[in-house]
């Protein structure tokens, strides 16, 4: 079974201007989920929860290639020293390990939801550091559970629809996590509502467009954020938004391109700038139904001068100011 850990007590620590607490590194708090009880939460502050999802199991099981494992501590060091000076609790709550060797990527992602349930259960805002997009079904398992379930909508931003056919004995990878999360759904009665933006038809097949209509996935194309008026962009997630009570947000980095982002599993040549979506996650923001995010896919081994990491960490903080 995947294994929890606490990040060190020495860990955030960095560059420090003045008494004020300015910097990223200065508002976090370590925690343990084993000691939830021990943190009063103030409901007059927003209180976000980091935690990571230390696995590149499923993108082994998907072909390939390894090195998102060491994503979330990646995203963490490029946190550290960014400039935060809002009034919110911020705690570190560690990661979920997963263990290749041990196939144990089932056990992890239903670790992973209960940690993600117990964190939503105690109204903390949680962002998880991922990992693959394996990370996905795993913090869905969390969400299914809790109240905002009935009627939560899916927002991905990503390069891939993710809704591939599960391997043998229905194993998943992270190719597969919208494909699951679907089956369950469908399963229970519920409304399946994701919406993918930034779909590259070079790297979804036919039958992968199939299945999204199947399934009424909505879908924006990379190609229509680069010819359309953004504001037509931002109406048809406007659209989406208005149907659900709940969203959750996950961010894959192989959504951007190449140029800004070469440290993911899959990078893509002509994917969305940083700017773009940044716009669009102003709107869906904007609509106060956003409970829970992450950000998945970064792969150290292949980043250069730490791009993508910073790239990610600039993109936490817009999910939690």
């Amino acid at each position: 079974m995947g294994h929890y850990l606490k990040t060190d007590k020495d860990y955030w620590a960095g560059r420090e201007d003045s008494k004020l607490k300015e910097r990223f590194w200065q508002l976090v708090q370590n925690a343990d989920l084993h000691n939830l009880d021990n943190i009063k939460i103030d409901n007059q502050k927003s209180n976000i929860a980091l935690i990571g999802f230390a696995c590149d199991l499923g993108v082994l099981k998907n072909k390939g290639r390894l090195g998102a494992f060491d994503g979330s501590n990646s995203l963490r060091k490029n946190l550290i020293n960014l400039a935060f000076d809002k009034s919110i609790n911020i705690y570190d709550f560690g990661n979920i390990i997963c263990d290749s060797k041990k196939d144990e990527l089932d056990d992890s992602q239903c670790l992973l939801g209960d940690a993600v349930f117990t964190l939503l259960d105690k109204g903390f805002f949680p962002v998880v550091l991922g990992g693959g997009h394996e990370t996905a079904y795993g913090h869905y398992l969390g969400i299914k559970n809790t109240k905002y379930s009935k009627n939560i909508g899916i927002i991905n931003f990503d390069a891939h629809f993710d809704l591939r056919e599960l391997l043998p004995n229905n194993q998943g990878s992270s190719g597969t996590p919208f494909r699951q999360i679907y089956l369950d759904r469908k399963k229970n009665n519920l409304d399946f509502n994701y919406l993918c933006v930034g779909i590259q038809e070079n790297a979804n097949t036919k039958s992968l467009f199939d299945y999204a209509n199947e399934t009424k996935t909505e879908y924006i194309l990379a190609e229509e954020v680069f010819t359309n008026n953004l504001n037509d962009i931002k109406s048809k997630i406007n659209k989406f938004i208005e149907k659900v009570d709940y969203i959750y947000i996950t961010i894959c980095l192989d959504v951007f391109s190449q140029s800004v982002a070469p440290g993911v599993s899959a990078p893509q040549a002509f994917g969305l700038m940083p700017n773009q979506v940044k716009s669009l996650l102003k709107i869906i923001k904007s609509s106060k139904k956003l409970i829970t995010a992450d950000i998945v896919e970064l792969n150290p081994k292949y980043d250069i001068d730490n791009m993508t990491a910073k790239l990610g960490a600039s993109l936490v903080l817009d999910l939690i100011k």
